[in-house]
């Protein structure tokens, strides 16, 4: 049976869903994460800043399942504009280091007038 994962170190859901759910006891599922500051609610203005919190917030969650930014396997990346490919990616590489996750960027509307949201896979370690 799924395991959720909880915690107030990355925005409350605001909908029917799971911050994180482990399956099978190998895996966390993270669900997409928005750039809201979990203590003040917060949003950076610019894609930059909004790429960070998104990323902390996954770390927020991965950490509260037990894993590390190194255990993240696959990320889904939503910008609402491909044109900050460049200013996410300068970022996002600032998060990982090699081998980095598999990841598909893709330009979406993001809810709330976010500029980005990203989700997560993580191979949790025995």
């Amino acid at each position: 049976m799924p395991k959720t994962v909880l915690t107030p170190d990355a925005p409350a859901p605001i909908g029917p869903y799971s911050q994180g759910v482990v399956a099978s006891g190998s895996f966390l599922f993270v669900s997409g994460q928005i750039p809201k500051d979990p203590k003040t609610g917060a949003m950076p203005p610019d894609v930059q800043g909004q790429t960070g919190q998104c990323l902390k917030n996954i770390e927020a969650i991965v950490k509260a399942a037990g894993a590390t930014l190194a255990d993240v396997v696959r990320v889904g990346a939503y910008l609402n504009d491909l044109a900050d490919f460049k200013s996410f990616n300068e970022v996002y590489q600032s998060f990982f280091r090699e081998p980095y996750p598999a990841r598909s960027t893709i330009q979406a509307t993001p809810p709330g007038g976010c500029l980005v949201e990203m989700d997560a896979i993580v191979q949790l370690r025995k």
